[in-house]
């Protein structure tokens, strides 16, 4: 079925039922002008949704409806509820869902359709497959992101969280900077909570402290991996100075040198730039700004340094928030 095909006000299966417009009786001071086809659809819809009819030719009108305009809130609802009251078979929803999904991946009401049927199919494996293609479609799309993190959370099996991490590396691999995936491993990692006890909690920390440090040693000017290091820190408590000795090697534009014909020793601990990385790093910067705050006395001189040569240099687009953080620094010390 698609959008195509005589108006209902031309077919003979709806001569029974009177369209209701939606001015009726009323002249608006800016009126919508919609096409003609979607006019005669929704005239067609406000009568279903009057007099409460719930068959399978309702079912035919919103998706007519959907394809015209898949964020109609009002024919997805009514869709929902025909089919509940029809006794529907889910899985044929479900088909039209892959498509329907796919077309318009980023229209929220398709996502909380899907929702519901799941819910109550309880068939959440299958789904896994089917969000990873749509991430090969559109690999940083918000509600595709959010509905498999409520797939997880809300049928919160084993079968689903075993591969999980697995598949955010992939992610991760073909693109470093890709924000979603950073969010997504976070919540896999640390807010799951299916693998609480399961795994010592200081050797997950410093797991993830060493596959994100080797992350940002790749690609040091992605904000998404340093704000993914101290969300790290941040849920251990681990102090970020702890990490003074990783960080200030990217606050600086000389370039590590590895003598010709010599073997590699990558540290994981504290892994140096690639040869090909852009330094000085900004987000490198502000973190070690950040420690020598955090450390007080002297330090905090060194803070406003590295801060002002952000201001002045290498992060003047945000010039105002650095010289801002100048001043507390400046008003506390006092």
């Amino acid at each position: 079925m698609t959008e195509d095909g005589p108006l209902f006000a031309e077919r003979s299966e709806w001569q029974d039922v009177v369209p209701l417009e939606q001015y009726e009786g009323v002249k608006p001071l800016a009126p919508i002008f919609y096409t003609p086809e979607y006019k005669d659809a929704t005239d067609y819809f406000r009568a279903i949704v009057q007099s409460g009819e719930k068959s399978v030719r309702v079912l035919e009108l919103t998706e007519n409806i959907i394809r015209k305009n898949p964020a109609h809130y009002s024919a997805w609802q009514y869709r929902y509820k025909t089919l509940m009251a029809l006794d529907a078979p889910l899985d044929e929803e479900l088909r039209l869902m892959d498509e329907l999904a796919v077309k318009y991946l980023k229209t929220y009401q398709v996502w909380h359709h899907r929702r519901l049927l799941v819910q109550l199919t309880r068939a959440p494996v299958p789904e896994l497959e089917f969000i990873a293609g749509c991430l090969q479609v559109d690999a940083k799309n918000y509600h595709t992101w959010s509905y498999r993190q409520w797939l997880l959370a809300h049928f919160n099996n084993e079968a689903l969280w075993v591969s999980e991490l697995d598949f955010v590396d992939g992610m991760l691999d073909v693109d470093v900077r890709n924000n979603s995936a950073w969010h997504h491993r976070f919540f896999v990692v640390f807010q799951s909570g299916v693998r609480k006890g399961e795994e010592d909690r200081n050797e997950v920390v410093r797991r993830e402290l060493v596959y994100v440090k080797m992350k940002i040693s790749v690609a040091p000017n992605n904000p998404s991996a340093w704000n993914y290091l101290r969300g790290v820190l941040d849920n251990s408590k681990t102090p970020y100075s702890a990490l003074k000795a990783f960080v200030e090697p990217y606050c600086f534009e000389a370039e590590p040198t590895v003598p010709d014909n010599s073997e590699v020793i990558v540290d994981l601990e504290d892994p140096l730039p690639s040869p090909e990385a852009q330094l000085p790093c900004t987000a490198a910067i502000e973190f070690l700004a950040d420690i020598h705050e955090s450390l007080g006395g002297d330090n905090v001189r060194i803070a406003i340094d590295l801060w002002s040569s952000l201001a002045n240099t290498h992060d003047t687009f945000r010039k105002k928030y650095w010289e801002y953080r100048i001043r507390e620094a400046q008003s506390k010390a006092r």
